[in-house]
């Protein structure tokens, strides 16, 4: 109600119109049988709709009271406890339908500031908003499915019903004038292309980032206006190739330069590094931090850092090429 009033005064709006004819009709009967002057019938007339009770007809002397005023009263209670129980229950129905809950939700996203818009929900967007949600993001999915508009209104997720006629509507609706971010991740590279045009024109400023399934899009998806394009296939071709190393802990995938794996290697004796400033190591190898009684040393980057037996290195680049880099007997493998 709060969020989305119109739609609860769209539903009860002939209920309203009701109870407000009865408080006129109120303030007439008291005001010609009481004698009482208009704001005071007024007052009266809404105490005995509203069944407060504040006010009582003839100072409480029922017994002494115009036949004519009884029979108006009856009326007046009858025909407005009536329309304010079906006004409650079209309220109640508004609330509970997903029409309701739509009207509020597009309320809501109005007042959202450096959001994300999420476009497509296919297993690759239910990632995506998953890994935002454990992120603290904010977010509005844009679909063009009915049933999966339907499923996460009931998921209470702020979402947007996109029809293929009117994306500009549905940009608009999920608030890309004050959005951070929009991320494409349709699994139609056409739609995702004409989605990137459409938001590049409303908002030339915003950053896009955005998938292809067909790698030979990159370019032309760029051209359209995406910052970020990462092609799905290469991704997971890239993440299977380096998962055959078992000393790969992570994977680093940039746009300028080809995807490196992060290496782990934890120093044993007798190594030659042990005592070793670590920027003298980092001269050897691509050292992107230290791992230390199980955590990131905050210290590797101050010049201070000195190696120990047992400290564990982050190191970017292939695992060959670092092992001959820092010498076999420098560093082994942590996993056995």
């Amino acid at each position: 109600m709060l969020y989305g009033p119109l739609s609860f005064v769209r539903a009860g709006y002939s209920q309203l119109l009701m109870l407000l004819c009865m408080f006129i009709f109120g303030t007439f009967v008291f005001s010609r049988y009481e004698g009482l002057p208009s704001l005071l019938a007024l007052f009266a007339s809404v105490s005995t709709v509203t069944t407060i009770g504040l006010f009582t007809p003839n100072n409480g002397n029922v017994f002494a009271m115009n036949r004519n005023e009884v029979i108006m009263v009856i009326v007046l209670m009858i025909v407005s406890v009536g329309s304010g129980a079906s006004l409650l229950q079209s309220t109640i129905s508004v609330a509970a339908s997903e029409h309701g809950r739509a009207e509020a939700k597009k309320r809501l996203v109005r007042r959202l500031r450096k959001h994300i818009i999420v476009y497509g929900y296919s297993h690759m967007g239910k990632y995506i908003t998953g890994r935002l949600e454990e992120l603290g993001y904010d977010y509005v999915v844009i679909t063009r499915v009915p049933d999966v508009y339907n499923e996460l209104l009931r998921k209470e997720f702020f979402v947007v019903l996109e029809t293929e006629t009117d994306i500009i509507g549905a940009l608009k609706s999920a608030g890309i004038e004050n959005a951070s971010l929009v991320i494409v991740s349709d699994v139609n590279d056409s739609d995702n292309m004409r989605f990137i045009l459409t938001a590049r024109k409303l908002r030339p400023d915003i950053k896009i980032h955005t998938v292809v399934h067909d790698p030979s899009l990159t370019e032309m998806v760029k051209d359209a206006g995406a910052n970020v394009v990462i092609p799905s296939t290469a991704a997971v071709g890239e993440l299977l190739a380096f998962s055959a190393d078992r000393d790969l802990v992570g994977v680093v995938l940039t746009q300028n330069m080809k995807a490196q794996g992060i290496n782990e290697f934890t120093i044993h004796a007798p190594s030659p590094i042990i005592g070793k400033k670590l920027h003298e190591v980092a001269e050897m190898a691509k050292i992107i931090g230290a791992v230390r009684d199980g955590k990131v040393d905050a210290r590797v980057f101050d010049g201070t850092f000195t190696l120990q037996e047992g400290d564990t290195l982050l190191v970017l680049g292939e695992a060959t090429h670092i092992k001959g880099q820092l010498g076999e007997k420098a560093s082994r493998p942590s996993h056995h």
